[in-house]
C-alpha cells in the first residue's frame, strides 16, 4: 500500500457550457461563476492583444 492510495479521488474541474445545474450546490455553482468570470476575462485579454497586432499591422502597411 501507497500513500496514493489515501488520497481523495480528483474534483471534476471542467465545465461544460449547457451542461444541467440541478445537481450543482451553491458552493459548485459559485465556483463555476468564479472560473467562468477568470475564463471571460483570460479571452477578453487575448482578444485586445489580437486587436493592438492587427491596428499595429494596418499602421504598418497603412498608404500615404
Amino acid at each position: 500500500m501507497s500513500w496514493d492510495d489515501d488520497r481523495p479521488a480528483p474534483v471534476k474541474t471542467t465545465i461544460t457550457v449547457g451542461e444541467p445545474l440541478g445537481t450543482l450546490s451553491i458552493a459548485e455553482l459559485e465556483a463555476r461563476i468564479a472560473a467562468l468570470t477568470q475564463e471571460i476575462e483570460r479571452v477578453r485579454t487575448e482578444m485586445r492583444a489580437k486587436q493592438a497586432h492587427e491596428a499595429a499591422a494596418a499602421e504598418l502597411f497603412k498608404k500615404p
